[in-house]
């Protein structure tokens, strides 16, 4: 019969798409094996604790972010540029940051440290209004009692508006108070940074060591942006000196030096520091408050 021919070359077909598709299973079985004996398993994240509340308030009050008011501030420097630069001998050395720096974190150091190291051993309400009176008395200068005072009560207005809310009702019981006393207005507290700082570090589980280090770190940062700011230096230059051996030396050496220090004997060991601080409003022209 004439159909036969037609069958037989269907069944051909048939029977070579079938080895045809068995071989293609076959290929794709092989591939399979060899991705898998070659792959290697992915990593898994490790069982590890959650980053601790002190380590994350750390990173929080080192952020040159933190809106203290410091941007406003030169600690001295704009003063201290304008009056060598005036009084330059053809022999004498350019003024530079590299020469204002230690003399400005021990001046820093030796007139408020000794206040954040007690206000952080008793963070209470009558000794952060003890501290704050003393520390008050002992500013000779009006111009650094300003800078003072408006950095403590920023400091202050961020412990009520945005950390104390994340602590919940653990702790800032003496900030809490302080603040009343402030609110008062009847001049018994002042809300100078150095106290309060020690306190909020306290309060958010910061080690004294830590506290120390992040406050004088946090007047260093300041300063070289401050020099930035006043061309005296770059910003690449400026983290240079951030990431500086030196630096770190630095603080660590002032830490060290006033750890034990009663604030009863804190005082200026710069003298002319006054100066260049009280000498900035007179000066002829400045880009900062003081």
């Amino acid at each position: 019969m004439s159909s036969h021919p037609n069958t037989t070359t269907s069944n051909c077909d048939n029977n070579d798409i079938e080895a045809e598709i068995a071989d293609l299973e076959r290929r794709l079985a092989e591939a399979k094996a060899k991705l898998s004996s070659s792959s290697k398993p992915l990593p898994t994240l490790p069982n590890k604790t959650p980053t601790s509340q002190a380590t994350h308030f750390l990173l929080l009050l080192s952020d040159s972010a933190l809106p203290l008011g410091s941007f406003a501030f030169s600690s001295g420097l704009e003063s201290y540029l304008a009056h060598h630069k005036a009084n330059l001998h053809p022999s004498s050395s350019r003024p530079s940051l590299s020469s204002f720096l230690p003399l400005s974190v021990s001046s820093y150091a030796s007139t408020t440290l000794p206040f954040v190291l007690a206000a952080h051993r008793d963070p209470s309400t009558s000794s952060l209004a003890y501290l704050d009176d003393t520390l008050d008395a002992s500013i000779i200068c009006t111009v650094g009692r300003r800078a003072s005072v408006a950095q403590g009560r920023a400091l202050l207005s961020i412990w009520e508006r945005s950390f104390s809310a994340s602590l919940g009702s653990t702790g800032g019981l003496g900030l809490g108070e302080y603040s009343a006393l402030l609110k008062r207005g009847d001049g018994k507290v002042s809300a100078h940074l150095a106290p309060l700082f020690g306190a909020v570090g306290r309060l958010v589980g910061l080690s004294l060591e830590q506290t120390a280090y992040v406050f004088m770190l946090g007047h260093v940062k300041a300063l070289v942006s401050a020099a930035v700011r006043a061309g005296v230096l770059g910003p690449y230059q400026a983290q240079k000196v951030l990431a500086g051996r030196e630096v770190r030396e630095l603080i660590g050496e002032v830490v060290e030096r006033e750890w034990e220090t009663e604030v009863e004997r804190a005082g200026q060991n710069v003298p002319v520091m006054d100066l260049w601080f009280g000498r900035h409003e007179v000066l002829y022209s400045r880009i900062f408050n003081s």
